[in-house]
C-alpha cells in the first residue's frame, strides 16, 4: 500500500483561527470535504466553503454547553480506522463511518487562563477533553491519517500540503504525529502542575528549545530550554553559548539581592563574582568592582542594577568582556558599546525567575527550594562582647549576599562595600581564607577594618585567628557548630566581633 496518501476529508476544531484561512482554501481546492463544530464550523462557513456539521455524522447535537461535540464512535472511528485491516473496513461500511484523513486541532489555550488569574471555575472550562482526545487518535493513525495538533503547525502544513498537490507522506505525517504528542503531553502536564500539591511528583514541560553552538566543551552537545526573550532584550552581540547562559544566570541571581540597592555593579567569571562594589554612582561602582581583580574580569559578564550611562560605558569599554547587562543604557552608552560587534549587550526584563532548581544527578533529578532567605540586619544575632560597628554591619550583609552565590566552600572579604577577595570552591575553608587573603593582598588590599562572610559555621577557631591577623575585625557566619565557643572566645580576647545568622548558604 502506498506510503503516500491523498487527503479527501478533514475535520477541524481549532480554537485560535490564526492562519486557518489560506488552509480552508487549499482543501476546497482540492474538493476536500470539510466536517466540523461550533465557531470553526461558523468561520468556515463566513468563508463560503462547504462544511459538513459534525452533528450529521453523530446525529447528536453539541451537548452539556459544548463540553461534548466530537466525542463518538462515527467520528473516532473515522480518524482511527486502519485502511489495510479488512475488519476495520468492513466496520466502517456496516455502522456507515465516513473516513477522515486530516485532523486540525488548536486546544483551548488551558496555560494562557491560568496566567491571566482566571476563576477557578474558568480555568476548569479551559481543560480541552475532545480536542486533546482528537489528537491523541489522529496520531496513533499516522500512518493513514494526519495530525496538525496546533496554530504553531499550520504554515508548515499548508506549505507540504500544496507542494504535496493534496498528499501527505509517511514520513510528514510521522512528524506531525511526533509534534502531535509533545502537544498532548505538554498539555497534560501543565494541568497536572496546576492541580499538584504532592512535592515529591516532579513534572516538566519546556517547548521552545534552543540548540546552542555547543555545550560546556566543544565535543559536548548543547541545548538552552526556556524564554530568553521574554527576560531580555538583546541589543548587540553574537549568540549566547552554554557558558555565557551559565554565567548569565549567576550574575542575574547575584545581582537580585542588590536590586533595591545604591548603584552596584559586578563581574563575574565562571559563576563567582570576581569584582563586586556599590557606589553612589554606577561608574565608580563599576571602577571598584574591576580592581576587585582586573586579571579575572577580563572576559567576565559585567551586570549593573541601574541604567549604565555614557561616562560608565566608556570605562567598560576599555576592557574585553563576553556580556554586559543592566536594566537600561543610555543611548550614548548603547552606541559606544557596540563598536565591539560581539559584545553581548543585554536589557534584562522583570520578570519572575523559577522558585526551584533542577539538575541531573546519578540515575535521576534533583530537585529543591531555591536559597530565598538573605541575610538582613534582623537576622544578625551578636555573639561576641564586641559588636559590629553600623559600617560593619553593612559590610557585613554585603558580603554575605555574595558568599551566597559562591562556590563553596567559600569565604568573602569586603570593606566599604567592595569585594576585597572571595576564596571560592576550596575542600577547606581555612584554605578558602588563605586563598581570599593572598588574593585581596596580591591587588594591593588593605584589609584592615575589612569583614569576612563564611558560607558555613567554622567547626574550629583557626579561620577567626587566621582572618585576625590579617586585620579582619567583624565576622558573619551561620553558627551551630559544637565548638561554635571556640571561635567566639577567640573573638572576645582579641576584640572581633562576629555574628550568627542561623542560615547556612553552601552552593555545590
Amino acid at each position: 500500500m502506498s506510503t503516500t496518501k491523498k487527503i479527501t476529508s478533514a475535520l477541524i476544531s481549532v480554537f485560535d483561527k490564526t492562519g486557518l484561512e489560506p488552509i480552508v482554501k487549499a482543501l476546497h481546492q482540492n474538493q476536500v470535504t470539510i466536517y466540523s463544530t461550533g465557531g470553526t464550523e461558523a468561520f468556515i462557513k463566513e468563508l463560503g466553503i462547504p462544511v459538513v456539521p459534525v452533528e450529521e455524522v453523530t446525529d447528536y447535537p453539541s451537548i452539556l454547553g459544548g463540553r461534548v461535540k466530537t466525542l463518538h464512535p462515527k467520528v473516532f472511528g473515522g480518524i482511527l480506522n486502519r485502511q489495510d485491516n479488512t475488519t476495520d473496513v468492513a466496520q466502517m461500511e456496516e455502522y456507515n463511518i465516513p473516513q477522515i484523513d486530516l485532523v486540525i486541532v488548536d486546544l483551548y489555550p488551558f496555560e494562557k487562563t491560568v496566567a491571566s488569574g482566571a476563576s477557578e471555575a474558568d480555568i476548569i472550562e479551559k481543560i480541552d477533553i475532545g480536542g486533546i482526545s482528537l489528537i491523541r487518535a489522529a496520531a496513533k493513525n499516522f500512518k493513514d491519517t494526519v495530525i496538525v495538533p496546533s496554530v504553531e503547525e499550520y504554515a508548515s502544513f499548508l506549505d507540504f500540503y500544496t507542494q504535496g498537490n493534496g498528499a501527505t507522506t509517511i514520513e510528514q505525517r510521522r512528524v506531525l504525529a511526533t509534534k502531535a504528542f509533545h502537544v498532548s503531553s505538554h498539555y497534560d502536564t501543565a494541568i497536572f502542575n496546576y492541580f499538584n500539591t504532592d512535592e515529591t511528583y516532579f513534572k516538566t514541560s519546556v517547548t521552545n528549545g534552543e540548540t546552542l553552538r555547543y555545550g560546556e566543551n566543544p565535543h559536548q552537545k548543547g541545548f538552552f530550554f526556556g524564554e530568553f526573550d521574554k527576560m531580555f532584550t538583546k541589543l548587540n552581540g553574537k549568540e549566547l553559548s552554554y557558558n555565557n547562559l551559565l554565567d548569565v544566570d549567576a550574575a542575574v541571581n547575584l545581582m537580585n539581592e542588590f536590586k533595591n540597592d545604591a548603584p552596584t555593579f559586578a563581574i563575574l567569571k565562571h559563576n563567582n563574582a570576581c569584582g563586586i562594589a556599590t557606589r553612589s554612582t554606577m561608574k565608580e561602582a563599576y571602577l571598584d568592582a574591576l580592581a576587585g581583580d582586573p586579571t579575572s574580569a577580563f572576559g567576565g559578564v559585567l551586570i549593573a542594577n541601574g541604567n549604565i550611562d555614557l561616562a560608565t560605558a566608556e570605562e567598560i569599554h576599555n576592557l574585553f568582556c563576553e556580556v554586559v547587562i543592566a536594566p537600561s543604557f543610555d543611548k550614548n552608552a548603547i552606541d559606544l558599546l557596540e563598536e565591539k560587534k560581539n559584545r553581548i549587550l543585554l536589557v534584562i526584563n522583570d520578570v519572575e525567575l523559577p522558585t526551584k532548581q533542577v539538575r541531573t544527578c546519578l540515575n535521576g533529578i534533583l530537585v529543591q527550594d531555591k536559597d530565598n532567605i538573605t541575610d538582613t540586619k534582623q537576622h544578625l544575632k551578636n555573639v561576641t562582647h564586641t559588636n559590629p560597628t553600623e559600617e560593619e554591619i553593612d559590610d557585613l550583609i554585603f558580603a554575605s549576599k555574595i558568599c551566597k552565590h559562591t562556590k563553596s566552600n567559600t569565604i568573602v572579604l569586603a570593606k566599604n562595600k567592595q569585594l576585597c577577595a572571595s576564596g571560592t570552591g576550596q575542600t577547606s575553608r581555612v584554605d578558602a581564607l588563605k586563598q581570599a587573603i593572598e588574593k585581596a593582598t596580591s591587588f594591593e588590599f588593605d584589609l584592615t577594618g575589612a569583614v569576612m562572610a563564611s558560607d558555613a559555621f567554622f567547626p574550629f577557631p583557626d579561620c577567626v585567628e587566621i582572618a585576625n591577623k590579617a586585620g579582619i575585625t567583624s565576622v558573619i557566619q551561620p553558627g551551630g557548630s559544637i565548638k561554635d565557643e571556640l571561635s567566639i572566645t577567640y573573638c572576645n580576647e582579641n576584640n572581633v566581633s562576629m555574628v550568627f545568622t542561623g542560615t547556612r548558604h553552601f552552593k555545590h
